[in-house]
């Protein structure tokens, strides 16, 4: 697709995206208070895809793997979900939510880097305007974080190293799109990803259940139905739809989201560069998804 703007459905699942996974940075930080990290991971993740095999499976939906694409979908499962979520939650359990998910929103630049080389995307004016924009803005955020660095450089590694997972699959992907339901394909990349999650997580872990209270098993069944079930259904149905560096740019807007629901939800003091990055992000989203003018 060489088009530089999102339809207007991808709009839509966009902002709900940006909500979902945006509200869930803080919301990871209630659970892992009383939740082990691998297993809390591992059982959502494994629970989510048992939810998208049975709307895939009510719904008609072929969930038959193409013959020979097995490698392919083995690699997006294993950087899109193993690699991502394992680095991601141990990130998260050492930086703050809101600066988590800035971290792991650099994907973009790797993404558009990758696609520009893997997938021979062209790097546009409007989409180099709009990654500078959008790193800017997350720059801001970062360097309130810099002076942490000494004492928490295992965070910032971890979320980079899930950064750049994440966009390894994304680029695995739309190198060679695998002609399938996207309910499906998102259901097998759950299962194939959550199970080594799950595996390490039971047998380096336990949690009684019944001790766990309200808000972490809240956040718990969101992550089991929104930020997973909803938000990776919307994931790869956006990347479907657009090119890799476009739905990246576009995406941009979650670890705002994140920041801004880091306050409401953990009470985390806004910055005036929380503010700034907002406004520099929301300008890189616009340059992105806008369609150029037409000429009259």
């Amino acid at each position: 697709m060489s088009s530089t703007h999102i339809p207007r459905a991808g709009l839509v699942l966009l902002g709900l995206l940006s909500f979902g996974w945006g509200f869930n940075w803080p919301i990871m930080k209630v659970v892992i208070a009383e939740i082990p990290l691998l297993m809390f991971r591992g059982d959502s993740i494994l629970l989510a895809a048992l939810g998208l095999f049975a709307i895939a499976w009510f719904s008609g939906q072929s969930l038959q793997v193409p013959a020979g694409r097995w490698r392919q979908l083995l690699a997006m499962a294993s950087c899109n979900i193993t690699g991502w979520n394992m680095f991601a939650i141990y990130g998260v359990s050492q930086l703050p939510s809101g600066r988590a998910a800035i971290l792991g929103y650099t994907m973009p630049i790797w993404s558009a880097l990758l696609s520009v080389w893997f997938l021979h995307e062209p790097l546009t004016r409007r989409r180099l305007i709009g990654l500078v924009l959008g790193m800017g803005g997350m720059a801001l955020l970062i360097g309130t974080e810099f002076e942490k660095l000494g004492s928490a450089p295992t965070g910032v590694i971890l979320m980079l190293i899930a950064a750049i997972f994440w966009a390894g699959g994304l680029v695995i992907y739309k190198r060679n799109p695998l002609p399938m339901p996207i309910t499906a394909l998102t259901a097998w990349q759950a299962l194939l990803g959550g199970i080594p999650i799950a595996l390490t997580g039971h047998a380096l872990e336990s949690v009684e259940w019944g001790r766990v209270s309200f808000w972490p098993m809240f956040g718990f069944w969101y992550n089991v139905f929104i930020g997973l079930l909803f938000c990776y259904w919307a994931w790869n149905k956006l990347v479907q739809m657009v090119p890799a560096a476009v739905s990246s740019l576009g995406s941009l807007i979650v670890p705002v989201v994140g920041v801004f629901s880091g306050m409401v939800i953990l009470n985390e003091a806004p910055r005036w560069q929380d503010f700034a990055a907002l406004v520099l992000v929301l300008t890189a989203i616009a340059t992105v998804l806008l369609p150029p003018r037409q000429a009259v």
